[in-house]
């Protein structure tokens, strides 16, 4: 399966999948509004066999076939116990 990928220029490693490129009449207008500008990234060829480094290919694939899209979101930073105790002291 063929996708596009666009990046959000309003926060940082936040993507949207599409199964069409520049077409963004699947998405909901304030799912829309929360990406702010896009920037194209990449055409990306799917498959089941082929792994994606953040993102279970299995999971895109189905959202981008039932929904047209598929977002994304940055990766959660947890902070380690050793450094939140640090943090404590200070």
């Amino acid at each position: 399966m063929l996708c596009f990928i666009y990046k959000s220029l309003k926060k940082e490693e936040l993507y949207l999948y599409m199964d069409k490129k520049d077409d963004f009449s699947a998405l909901p207008e304030s799912l829309l509004n929360s990406f702010g500008s896009l920037q194209f990234v990449m055409e990306l060829e799917l498959s089941a066999v082929r792994k994606l480094a953040r993102e279970d290919v299995v999971k895109v694939i189905a959202s981008l076939e039932s929904k047209g899209f598929y977002v994304q979101m940055p990766p959660v930073m947890v902070l380690s116990p050793l450094r939140v105790a640090n943090t404590q002291l200070h």
